[in-house]
């Protein structure tokens, strides 16, 4: 097989996507792979470097902007050339949390209550009313990935600087009522006979609160996996993690976030992630070798996954 690695890009996630791009790299050369690192500049740069080097399909290990929105599959899609992960649609759609939660909530999928605002057109009063009626809110970038601009507020006086962060990064920002209990993330993959669920990873960060340096910060945050859940839990995590998949139209593999309210027994659906990071000690992997998966074999049945589907 011969592949081309899509890695690095400008989007504010490019650090990870560099670390990304070189794990997968590596470990399709150790399949005995032709493969060729490519620090993407741009969706055209991609395309026609696939094309002048003839691949079998070019391997997208971009994270965020137009590595995962949409555009770059859209263009491979146009030019005939295969490549792995969810199409393009799937892809548009996830990278909006607006639309994300539009499509799941018509769908019946459980996420947290919230209001979606621009920072240009935002009343006043909107996360004012969302704080006092939720008591703790997370604001969020709408299309950011890596917990990038993300903040939890619980005290009126800190609303102006989390929107002002989150606004940074897009001019669209959600804020969502803060689920108290379990963070859960579980990756979904299609299979030959039909989409299931790896055994969901449990994120302890040591500070409380999983944001970028809990993630990406050695030490700062304890991962379980599998997640030590009852039969109970786990259905309702891996259940409404499939629905989810299925509901966003995705295909191939995805990663789908979780919170697992506390006394309740509900996972509210966060996000749904169609490039998810891909170091070998990325979450994804961490449930491949929990599934009992090597890094190896679980990036060779994606680029198998993608060719078939």
């Amino acid at each position: 097989m011969k592949v081309l690695v899509a890695y690095g890009g400008d989007s504010p996630e490019r650090e990870v996507s560099l670390r990304s791009g070189e794990a997968v790299a590596g470990a399709l050369r150790g399949l005995g792979w032709s493969v060729e690192a490519f620090d993407a500049p741009s969706p055209l740069a991609v395309a026609r470097r696939a094309e002048e080097t003839g691949v079998d399909m070019v391997f997208v290990a971009l994270h965020g902007g137009w590595g995962e929105d949409g555009t770059l599959q859209c263009l491979l899609e146009a030019h005939g050339i295969p490549y792995t992960g969810p199409r393009w649609g799937a892809c548009w759609a996830c990278m909006d949390k607006d639309v994300t939660r539009a499509v799941l909530e018509s769908r019946g999928v459980l996420v947290p209550p919230g209001v979606v605002v621009d920072d240009g057109r935002c009343p006043g009063d909107l996360l004012g009313d969302a704080l006092e009626r939720w008591g703790r809110i997370v604001v969020k970038p709408c299309r950011c990935g890596s917990t990038v601009g993300i903040g939890i507020v619980d005290n009126p006086g800190d609303l102006g600087g989390a929107l002002q962060e989150a606004v940074r990064y897009d001019r669209k920002v959600v804020a969502e009522r803060f689920i108290a209990g379990r963070e859960l993330t579980v990756a979904v993959f299609d299979g030959e006979d039909g989409v299931f669920a790896l055994p969901p990873v449990e994120i302890r960060p040591v500070g409380g609160f999983y944001d970028y340096n809990s993630k990406y910060t050695p030490g700062m945050t304890e991962y379980l996996c599998p997640a030590p859940l009852t039969h109970e839990e786990l259905k309702e995590v891996s259940d409404a993690a499939v629905r989810a998949y299925v509901a966003m139209g995705c295909s191939v593999y995805s990663r789908v976030d979780l919170r697992l309210e506390e006394g309740t027994c509900r996972a509210y659906v966060l996000e749904v992630n169609t490039a998810p990071g891909m170091t070998a000690t990325s979450l994804v992997p961490k449930a491949a070798k929990a599934f009992g998966w090597s890094f190896e074999e679980m990036l060779r049945r994606i680029c198998e996954t993608s060719l078939r589907l």
